[in-house]
């Protein structure tokens, strides 16, 4: 999924030669090719569509499910070696092309289809976009609509009339049906059923107040809602605090003869701030100043065009190419529990629409001030757009760097949870990529059984335990597309002293193993992972010989989700595999998932384990790097009412690898050196401008919300 609006800073610009400068001028010319769908794009694409009369589409928003309409639309990426020829030669660039998902619920055999659209900004063709292995999509595999959702809304009306004394009495005065105060609201749980085919799902209700997704009431209901016709809907099983019923009456029937084992919620306090971000406790921190500010006091140092500086397509040093594409893929949290909801939580979030579930970023707090800021657009189930030192010492010579740093960064928020996302680029040649964790926490009731899965973090909410999983494409251009993949590890090597021969020398010993095919690259969770993973182009050397690389070093703490062989994990097969080397980059794998994936797994129409088969030569190859990175949490107390970002951060470095001569940051002028002088005073030496000038700005902070229409 491509991921929006995002915030931009501090990149070093460094002075090249006439050859960088054509290079640079061929990219600037070319990455117009990678930005984003347009408004107006999006416009004739939907009223291209609209007007034929083949495909019969209305309206998306209205309520009806039986009905042909445009899903999703956004940039159908060119393919590589087209768009390689524009970067490297300056050649014409592809055409522009839009991939649209389009749902049709009016027609006897319902299904999802996929549409490429083209030309672009006049389109006057399309055709069908198939799957590797011609894998059709499930029409129970697409993403729930609102449409969907205003009906899951009805039934739970429905449902929740049945059980108005129950709820109303347990939770201390709330309700959902026909509520205007004290209200319930609901979290629809995915997977969306046990098997391929299905569209069930558990729903839990919840107090609908400030952080309502940390305040369930022990009642979930699996609703069956398959049918196109919601009227045919029907209510599968219902929970009520460690009991299971099969129809709603049986659970009144029972409250009602004094039979049920019942709870009681305390009395609910709106003084109490439990699940809010209002300040509380004692602290010594002044708040009465400031703290520290990012200034940019001769204006910024970065450079945007349009999209010139988007991420991540052809990421460049100084010119050279590093990487072609460096992608989110997926991310998926699965979770434990006791409750059913929580039993069946496995979210794969691609299903969600994450890429489009983006919020304005906020100066000051998600970015510093001067940050520059993009408004991106959407086309997702809509029929609009959407944008949402003391020299005292004895000291002969100092010198440092100040730490500039390029930060892309966007930010998810898919359902109760946040993800930021950061792609940082630094001045030695280092790119990071890094997800952060934060927003509420997935919670369901408390039952004593419960405290196997989590943690009570309120008198009756249980935070459960799941662990994240997130997925990345890097195809790798290491000094051009011909490149070779080694690990590297450590063993002990045990020899005679050659001074003294009567001693022994025991130390670690680099063993290099290149790696010749698809399986060999392929390691997995519980194995042993080497310590350095190598990719390198064997023609190109730097000055010392060394043949040119890059390393991915990863900071994560995954495991596997699932044991092997079961069947939600045939839509995810990735997420055994840390990483993956594949071989030559492949049009036709553009991705690992789908946003079919959430609600069909068990047959999806992306199926990463075709793209491990074949087991092909990875040697001087176009190779294509699959990393999975993630981390476990067992929430706590310290997670209400928000989980923090410090230490629920994880993701992967490429760090270069005798790619470069030295450290290229040595090309930065923001050195500072600092040397005594004749008589023993201090000399400084520097290459940017002494006087700072004006540094913070006197607006106050503005924040405009989430989406606006365009």
């Amino acid at each position: 999924m491509a991921m929006r609006c995002f915030c931009l800073l501090v990149l070093l610009l460094a002075l090249g030669v006439c050859e960088a400068d054509r290079g640079r001028e061929w990219a600037h010319h070319g990455a117009s090719m990678f930005a984003d769908l347009t408004p107006h794009e999006m416009r004739d694409v939907r009223d291209y569509l609209q007007g034929k009369p083949e495909l019969g589409l209305t309206a998306a928003r209205g309520k009806s499910l039986k009905k042909n309409s445009i899903l999703l639309m956004e940039l159908h990426l060119p393919r590589k070696h087209e768009a390689l020829r524009a970067l490297d030669r300056g050649q014409a660039k592809p055409t522009r092309q839009a991939r649209v998902v389009v749902q049709f619920g009016n027609q006897a055999q319902p299904n999802i289809t996929e549409i490429i659209v083209s030309p672009l900004p006049f389109p006057t063709s399309y055709r069908e976009k198939t799957f590797k292995g011609d894998r059709p999509i499930r029409f129970e595999s697409r993403p729930i609509t609102v449409a969907e959702y205003s009906h899951i809304i009805d039934i739970l009306q429905k449902i929740t009339a049945k059980v108005h004394k129950v709820l109303f009495e347990t939770t201390g005065g709330f309700s959902f049906h026909n509520c205007t105060d004290r209200c319930l609201t609901f979290s629809d749980i995915a997977l969306c059923g046990l098997e391929s085919g299905e569209r069930r799902t558990w729903i839990m209700l919840q107090k609908f107040v400030e952080g309502y997704f940390i305040h369930p009431v022990g009642f979930e209901v699996l609703v069956n809602h398959k049918d196109l016709d919601p009227e045919r809907w029907t209510v599968e099983k219902v929970w009520y605090n460690g009991q299971y019923f099969d129809k709603v009456e049986e659970l009144a029937e029972q409250y009602e003869k004094g039979t049920l084992e019942k709870v009681k919620l305390p009395d609910h306090d709106d003084e109490d701030l439990y699940s809010t971000y209002i300040p509380r406790g004692h602290s010594n921190t002044r708040t009465d100043i400031h703290g520290p500010k990012l200034v940019e006091p001769q204006g910024p140092r970065y450079h945007v065009d349009g999209n010139f500086v988007e991420y991540i397509f052809d990421l460049r040093f100084n010119g050279e190419r590093i990487a072609y594409e460096v992608s989110l893929q997926e991310a998926i949290a699965f979770y434990s529990g006791d409750t059913p909801a929580a039993m069946q939580t496995k979210y794969v979030d691609a299903g969600w629409a994450m890429g489009t579930l983006n919020y304005e970023l906020a100066p000051g707090i998600d970015c510093p001030e001067i940050a520059t800021f993009l408004d991106l657009h959407h086309y997702y189930d809509t029929d609009k757009r959407h944008f949402n030192n003391n020299f005292q010492g004895g000291y002969k010579f100092f010198g440092g760097l100040e730490n500039h740093v390029l930060v892309l960064r966007t930010t998810s928020t898919v359902y109760n949870y946040d993800y930021i996302w950061d792609f940082l680029f630094y001045q030695n040649g280092v790119m990071e990529s890094r997800v952060s964790a934060t927003g509420y926490i997935h919670a369901s009731f408390f039952t004593p059984n419960g405290l196997h899965y989590g943690s009570k973090v309120y008198n009756y909410v249980l935070g459960n335990l799941h662990t994240h999983l997130i997925h990345y494409k890097v195809d790798l251009d290491i000094a051009g597309r011909e490149n070779s993949f080694e690990s590297m590890n450590l063993k002990y090597v045990n020899f005679t002293n050659p001074w003294s021969h009567k001693h022994s020398v025991v130390q670690s010993k680099l063993v290099k193993t290149q790696h010749q095919t698809e399986r060999s690259a392929a390691f997995r969770f519980g194995k042993k992972f080497p310590r350095y993973m190598h990719f390198y182009n064997p023609n190109e050397k730097n000055k010392w010989g060394h043949q040119k690389g890059y390393r991915i070093q990863y900071n994560s703490h995954a495991d596997s989700v699932l044991p092997r062989g079961w069947r939600e994990e045939n839509g995810i097969k990735w997420l055994y595999l840390p990483l993956y080397v594949d071989t030559r980059h492949n049009d036709s794998e553009p991705t690992s998932s789908s946003i079919y994936t959430q609600n069909d797994p068990w047959e999806p129409v992306v199926s990463f384990e075709d793209y491990i088969r074949n087991n092909e030569n990875i040697i001087n190859q176009d190779l294509v790097a699959w990393v999975t990175v993630g981390f476990l949490h067992v929430p706590h107390s310290e997670d209400i009412p928000n989980t923090a970002t410090p230490g629920n951060a994880v993701g992967f470095f490429l760090r270069p690898f005798n790619f470069f001569d030295e450290d290229p940051s040595l090309a930065s002028r923001s050195t500072v050196i600092v040397r005594q002088d004749k008589e023993g005073r201090p000399k400084v030496q520097r290459w940017t401008p002494e006087v700072v000038g004006h540094c913070v700005t006197d607006r106050p902070f503005f924040y405009n919300g989430t989406y606006a229409g365009v």
